[in-house]
């Protein structure tokens, strides 16, 4: 497997454990941790350690950003790591496991992924398998890295916009589209219109090739009313993806 980024995990690593439980969420916003910051926006982005990339992922699955949640659960395990796990590597794939999409979102992207039969190309009984037993074919990413916070609440993908922000863009053409080019044309599941619209513009840009794109599909986030109009209008056409994707993808290993 590779890290990208394991410099800056090293660098990180003994600050993030050395913080008190009791003290979690007020120091990981503490200024160490501040990796950017843009007063006239009020954009905030600090490091957590989401850097894990599994280049034999078949499937990838790209959020906007992790959010407050996610970046305590990151934090959270790194702590409990302390004495126990020596391995970075191995640290940095169990913050992936543990905190991707963690909460109420994992459990409505499950349900959508199940409803196009996802699960079933791959031989799984339910893609909620992703994030234990199978995640040796799942990379988790978002196409900004690491959190953002912009007025101090979590960053929704819309206001700034992703492609018109300096720092923001960033972000996604250079370290998004690296982390992209480790991996072996995965089936890529874009979380939401924002996530498609960056992907999007790397692909016009020839910034990156992006293929077996899962377009039209939803952000599970519970905070999205029209995800589940936006699902049925556009399942059928994901289905059609799917089909396609695996069949290309079963010719190529004839």
């Amino acid at each position: 497997m590779a890290i990208a980024g394991y410099s800056r995990f090293h660098d990180f690593k003994n600050l993030i454990q050395s913080i008190p439980a009791s003290h979690l969420e007020e120091e990981m916003l503490d200024e160490q941790f501040l990796l950017e910051k843009n007063e006239k926006k009020k954009l905030e982005i600090y490091y957590a350690p989401f850097e894990y990339v599994n280049p034999i992922a078949r499937i990838l699955i790209v959020g906007i950003t992790p959010g407050l949640h996610q970046m305590k659960k990151s934090y959270t395990t790194v702590i409990n790591a302390r004495n126990q796990i020596e391995n970075d590597e191995e640290i940095l794939r169990q913050v992936k496991n543990n905190s991707s999409f963690e909460g109420p979102m994992r459990k409505n992207l499950v349900q959508m992924l199940d409803e196009l039969g996802l699960h079933e190309y791959l031989g799984l009984t339910s893609t909620m398998s992703f994030f234990n037993e199978s995640s040796n074919i799942v990379q988790t990413t978002s196409i900004i890295p690491y959190p953002v916070f912009y007025n101090g609440k979590n960053f929704n993908g819309s206001t700034p916009n992703i492609l018109k922000n300096e720092i923001l863009k960033k972000y996604v053409t250079e370290f998004f589209a690296s982390e992209m080019r480790k991996l072996n044309n995965p089936l890529i599941i874009p979380l939401g219109v924002n996530v498609s619209n960056a992907l999007n513009y790397l692909s016009n840009n020839d910034l990156l090739d992006v293929k077996n794109f899962l377009s039209g599909f939803p952000h599970p986030s519970g905070g999205n009313g029209h995800r589940h109009k936006q699902f049925a209008e556009n399942k059928n056409h994901m289905q059609e993806i799917l089909k396609t994707h695996f069949q290309n993808e079963t010719i190529a290993t004839l």
